[in-house]
């Protein structure tokens, strides 16, 4: 679990803090790589592993303060994109099923606690990746030179930044194919 203590002034310009990387135990990793297939008994692994990595994320939100030397009531929100489970951007039913109880991480922490991220993305009819390109065009738009950047996560996705001063200046962002899961499994 990769957890990154930002901040964020009025302008949209970040600071990084503190980060802080808790290794996911192997027994739960293995539920969770067994939830991308259909199974016996999914269901309850599924309730299973999200309270789980709710706890676990909780964990390590609690960790990053301690080390950070910071509290609950210095933070605005813990932004969770929990852990992806299954992804379906096309076909006959659009959804995404993250799991990571944020209930439970907002409650062990004491910090709102915002998540699913994703489904609300397709349901706008985004691809499922609407954290990225904004980030992307905060940190890397350019006002005369246009760029593309390639996240290569779990899925792969690219962001295309447009300069400013170009006749098009629509931000595009959307998955490009496997990324890391591959490498993962």
């Amino acid at each position: 679990i990769d957890c990154a203590l930002v901040e964020f002034d009025i302008e949209n310009n970040f600071k990084l803090k503190h980060h802080y990387c808790q290794p996911i135990p192997e027994s739960i990793k293995n539920a969770l790589f067994s939830l991308t297939h259909p199974g016996v008994n999914e269901i309850n692994l599924l309730a299973e592993m999200d309270v789980k990595l709710g706890k676990l994320i909780a964990l390590s939100c609690n960790e990053i303060l301690k080390q950070a030397g910071m509290n609950a009531q210095q933070i605005i929100a813990i932004g969770s994109h929990g852990q992806t489970i299954r992804h379906y951007p096309q076909g006959s039913f659009i959804t995404s099923i993250q799991i990571g109880d944020a209930n439970i991480i907002c409650e062990q922490t004491g910090i709102r606690t915002i998540a699913d991220f994703r489904r609300r993305d397709m349901a706008a009819g985004g691809q499922g990746a609407p954290l990225v390109p904004p980030f992307h065009a905060a940190a890397f738009q350019h006002q005369t030179i246009s760029r593309c950047i390639v996240n290569i996560g779990g899925i792969a996705n690219i962001t295309c930044l447009p300069a400013p001063a170009t006749i098009n200046t629509t931000i595009v962002g959307y998955d490009s194919g496997p990324g890391n899961g591959l490498l993962d499994l």
